[in-house]
């Protein structure tokens, strides 16, 4: 089964939602402000998808954190702060159990996803 990792209240979560849904995939969801996001499911997302690519930067709670912090950005600290502020992974994040989790929806992105 898959995992759609989600922030309840983000948009884009919710038409991933809806697009796997209407697809009838079978999905579980797991919200990373309500469910957590523990220092083990990190390292799972991470095995699959770049560190770089999973940091969202345009995010409100990006903006928030301190200058110092944004510019000492490394794979340490970025651990770190994801850890701290779940928020700042870019979202939804699709585990469909293979090597690679994907990242962010754009609609059609789960056209040729079977389930």
């Amino acid at each position: 089964m898959f995992t759609l990792y989600v922030i309840d209240t983000c948009d884009t979560c919710r038409k991933a939602r809806k697009a796997l849904e209407e697809s009838g995939i079978p999905f579980k969801t797991h919200d990373l402000r309500k469910d957590g996001l523990s220092a083990g499911l990190l390292e799972h997302i991470l095995e699959r998808a770049p560190l770089l690519e999973v940091v969202n930067k345009r995010s409100k709670t990006w903006r928030d954190l301190p200058q110092e912090d944004k510019d000492s950005l490394d794979a340490n600290s970025a651990r770190q702060l994801l850890l701290k502020h779940p928020t700042l992974l870019k979202r939804p994040l699709l585990d469909t159990g293979g090597d690679a989790i994907q990242v962010g929806y754009r609609d059609g992105d789960y056209a040729k996803i079977s389930g």
